[in-house]
């Protein structure tokens, strides 16, 4: 209108300045009603877009006036949006915060003002009422929430999540099954389907789910290949004890194939290498794991790479590991490896040097005990203690040959395997299951003693100990009297006291 307005008065303005310029300015007659009026063109031009415009004006006063109940239907409906809007986040705050009872009273005004968003009005009520633990009244909204297609996959969730409250996992198995059968399905289901293959040690089914998945894009490749290795390794390992014939060639197909998909996947790896040295294809195997120490380097690596071959002298030994380390030289294993590769042939001046190397690093039980180790062997008897002392609070760090009694790396149960599975899929880090539940596991720490006495004889290589219950340490023999005043004399300060 205002645009319009402006347009006019421009055009008046500019036919009224082209008469004014003209020789002639006109003339305009008007006759109505009897009457007569008689005026230059200039000013007839501007009388009737006066008229125009007052016309104009009084119309769009009119339309306003008549629009008036319209603009305040639309300002109470914006005005009820708003509140909708406000009362709907109060809520939502409420159920995060756990207050169920405000939640709930939030969710019933939502209900009488939120007409326009019936399915966040549902969601509220069902998570109020579980927030307010209220059960049944959840349930009730979870499962009215399945006949709407927009919200089947919000309720079968929230029903999957309030059955394994309730501790009934058939019936969260079955939501999430139905979850995942939907055309638009989420990755809570895909995982909460595939924990059920893995607890029932399903591996094929498994894989299975890992490739629906990933055609279905409901996990990036890079999950799927991770989940994709650990459950062929976990398959393998199942597959090696089995009694039939070919069990044994498929498990090691499914290693090989666990260490080609993820070559930093060591539980693949160390088996794939095992199962091929057991054929006599140490080659081959020596390959596979000269190319995962270069991807990932990891303890069960070198342990493996070290039992490839069993008729070497230890410098023989010391330098094939020496080979492995130098194919990642600044990895932290490698530094490690370094030094045992110096212990293993006996040279006990270069293994105290490379330890140097490991100074910086976080101290941990098997560090401690690696430095003492490489102290002692180069005669620095006080630094080992030193080393020692500090081993006795630090945390522990698995060193993955303490499984078994012969030493074998990833002897997991099936259940183990599960998690680690699921672990290495998500987040590609390798898991500890055993030293997670605290099992008894071999030292680290070498067998000498702390005091300022004698030195006594220093273990070379930790000791394996039994896990039973039932075991006792040896009670030491008494020591003698001659011994023990000898001993009282040399460690008395001067002065007495």
């Amino acid at each position: 209108m205002i645009r319009a307005g402006v347009v006019l008065i421009l055009l008046a303005a500019v036919a009224v300045g082209a008469l004014a310029l003209a020789d002639e300015p006109g003339r305009a007659t008007v006759v109505w009603l009897g009457w007569r009026a008689d005026a230059t063109a200039a000013a007839a031009v501007l009388i009737a877009l006066t008229f125009g415009l007052l016309a104009a004006v009084l119309w769009r006063t009119i339309l306003w006036i008549l629009d008036a109940p319209r603009r305040a239907e639309r300002a109470r409906t914006e005005s009820r949006r708003r509140q909708a809007n406000d009362v709907l986040a109060r809520g939502f705050l409420a159920v995060a915060a756990g207050d169920g009872s405000e939640a709930v009273r939030l969710s019933k005004k939502a209900a009488e003002l939120a007409v326009d968003a019936p399915g966040l009005v549902r969601v509220l009520a069902a998570q109020a009422s579980e927030a307010a633990g209220d059960t049944a009244q959840a349930q009730a909204a979870y499962t009215a929430m399945l006949g709407f297609p927009e919200m089947r996959l919000a309720g079968h969730k929230g029903l999957m999540q309030l059955a394994l409250a309730q501790g009934a996992r058939e019936t969260a198995l079955r939501h999430a099954q139905e979850a995942y059968g939907e055309a638009r399905t989420a990755r809570w289901a895909w995982r909460a389907v595939l924990e059920s293959r893995l607890d029932a040690a399903d591996w094929e089914g498994g894989l299975a789910l890992v490739k629906s998945a990933l055609d279905r894009k409901i996990v990036p490749p890079i999950v799927a290949e991770r989940a994709r290795a650990a459950l062929l390794a976990a398959s393998a390992a199942q597959l090696e004890h089995a009694p039939e014939p070919k069990a044994r060639s498929l498990a090691l197909d499914h290693a090989v194939e666990a260490a080609r998909l993820q070559p930093g996947f060591a539980p693949g790896v160390v088996m794939a290498a095992r199962l091929l040295a057991e054929d006599g294809k140490v080659g081959r195997a020596a390959g596979i794991i000269e190319n995962a120490w270069r991807a990932s380097p990891h303890p069960a690596l070198w342990l493996a790479w070290r039992d490839l071959r069993t008729d070497e002298t230890p410098r023989e030994r010391a330098q094939r590991l020496s080979q492995l380390a130098g194919l990642n030289p600044a990895h932290r294993e490698s530094l490690v490896l370094y030094v045992e590769q110096a212990l293993t042939a006996g040279d006990g001046a270069a293994a105290h040097e490379a330890a140097r190397a490991l100074e910086g690093e976080p101290v941990t039980a098997r560090i401690a005990g690696l430095m003492a180790r490489a102290a002692y062997a180069a005669g620095a008897v006080d630094e080992a203690r030193m080393w020692l002392a500090k081993g006795l609070n630090a945390p522990p760090e698995p060193d993955w040959s303490d499984l078994d009694p012969e030493g074998r790396p990833f002897a997991y149960h099936a259940s183990d395997w599960a998690r680690l599975a699921i672990t290495f899929a998500e987040t590609g880090e390798l898991i500890h299951p055993r030293l997670e539940r605290r099992e008894r596991t071999m030292r680290e720490l070498p067998d000498l003693p702390l005091a300022y006495a004698d030195a006594g004889p220093m273990l070379a290589e930790p000791q394996l100990y039994p896990v039973d219950e039932g075991y006792q340490e040896p009670e030491a023999e008494p020591e003698p009297a001659e011994t023990r005043g000898a001993r009282t004399r040399r460690t008395r300060r001067p002065g007495g006291a």
